[in-house]
């Protein structure tokens, strides 16, 4: 399990210091967000940053000993990882706490772990060991079917315990399936399903039901050798049917919270009285960032002096809207210089995931990269209102332990998966 050799400290270090920086500027954040009053006690344990510091200082323990592992034990042991992993997920129906409405958590003394947060390494690593597995084609539908189950699997049980925004993060596995060939097909389907549920629910299904026939019919007569007529109405019906199913989901299935979000978001409610409710109420968090984010103007007010920070206008801002403190107090250079960190890790873990000599490590990294860029693009588009709200940290910044060390152990088992490269550097 634990190998001693002469390659030790041969690690990416561009991407460990691009995730120190995040780390570090996460945490400068946290404090603008959570402290109260002028002198700043940075051993209050009783304030989130001063948590944050004792969650990184784990942290450091954390990295040491997965970088202290052999590289092959997590290619030969990620089944079984996996499996803990979904029994952690699995208990909490038995023994979770209930927080804000999600039982996603075990209690432990006076802390909280959040098993789904660790769920994500597993099921990468689940991910990259069947792909890479010499009896699997994943152009073989069998194939497919099977390593579907496995990312539905955590993705469901997470959904159980009505945690809906660690759940999507599950599809940014789609883009890991593309890149090892999975068939084209599957992309055109999920763009599909995308436009033709933003449609419904924008236009109602029957105009919605109508543009899909027209588009199929046009489709049908451009190709010269043209497909079997009964393909075409098959494709219709399956338009017509997810049309008005997602009418129905919205309709029927959604809690109103999130149907006011989906409501705003796509402009389907046109009561200005309504409106103005939905903004008081679960939109609060949303419109208060937005005015943090546009006060910190081009260079910001400041370390620690952001009054809309300050004042605590964002509920909980140290979390899921840490980055409305950034566009507050660095203000739009902040933001830039945080998006281009974030950038540049993902496009180092690419460029060393094509590096990878084992198609275990390749996979995983991408599995990585694809995690980190999912969190990055929804958190950074909810914060600034470009899509709907939806409750998931931003990687490295966001106040938790749970958060942090599970993007840690995401990130540096592909760090040690990468130094194990025969001809590294």
């Amino acid at each position: 399990m634990f190998r001693q050799t002469d390659r030790h400290f041969k690690f990416d270090w561009v991407t460990i210091i691009l995730f120190l920086i995040l780390v570090v500027f996460g945490w400068m954040n946290i404090l603008s967000a959570s402290h109260s009053g002028i002198t700043i006690d940075y051993l209050n344990f009783s304030q989130p940053y001063g948590r944050q510091l004792i969650f990184i200082g784990l942290t450091v323990i954390l990295i040491i000993f997965i970088l202290s592992i052999d590289a092959k034990f997590y290619e030969r042991f990620a089944s079984l990882i996996f499996i803990v992993s979904m029994l952690s997920l699995v208990g909490l129906f038995l023994f979770g706490k209930n927080v804000n409405g999600a039982t996603s958590w075990y209690g432990i003394g006076g802390m909280t772990i959040q098993p789904s947060e660790f769920a994500k390494a597993a099921t990468a690593l689940a991910v990259a060991k069947y792909i890479s597995d010499l009896n699997t084609d994943i152009k073989a539908f069998k194939d497919q079917i099977r390593i579907f189950i496995i990312i539905i699997i955590p993705a469901f049980l997470i959904l159980l315990q009505n945690d809906a925004g660690s759940t999507l993060v599950y599809a940014s596995f789609f883009f890991v399936l593309y890149r090892e060939g999975l068939p084209k097909i599957y992309l055109t389907l999920a763009l599909a399903l995308v436009a033709i549920s933003i449609l419904a629910l924008k236009f109602g299904p029957i105009i919605t039901s109508v543009l899909a026939i027209i588009f199929i019919i046009i489709n049908y007569f451009i190709p010269k050798k043209k497909p079997v007529i009964l393909q075409p109405i098959v494709t219709a019906m399956a338009c017509i049917v997810i049309a008005f199913g997602i009418k129905f989901f919205y309709q029927n299935i959604l809690q109103p919270h999130q149907q006011d979000r989906i409501s705003l978001w796509l402009r389907l409610e046109k009561d200005p009285t309504k409106i103005a409710q939905m903004r008081r109420d679960i939109l609060y968090n949303l419109y208060e960032s937005e005015k943090a984010i546009s006060s910190g103007g081009f260079s910001g007010r400041g370390f620690l002096e952001g009054t809309r920070t300050t004042g605590k206008f964002v509920p909980e801002q140290h979390t899921d809207y840490i980055f409305s403190t950034v566009g507050e107090e660095w203000g739009f250079l902040g933001s830039v210089f945080v998006v281009i960190v974030f950038v540049l890790l993902m496009l180092r873990i690419l460029k060393l995931a094509e590096l990878q000599k084992s198609q275990f490590s390749r996979v995983y990294g991408y599995s990585v990269a694809s995690i980190l860029f999912f969190h990055f693009m929804i958190n950074i588009g909810m914060v600034m209102g470009l899509i709907p709200t939806i409750g998931i940290p931003l990687p490295f910044f966001s106040y938790g332990g749970s958060g942090l060390w599970g993007f840690t152990i995401l990130l540096f088992i592909f760090i040690k998966l990468d130094s194990n490269r025969i001809n590294e550097w």
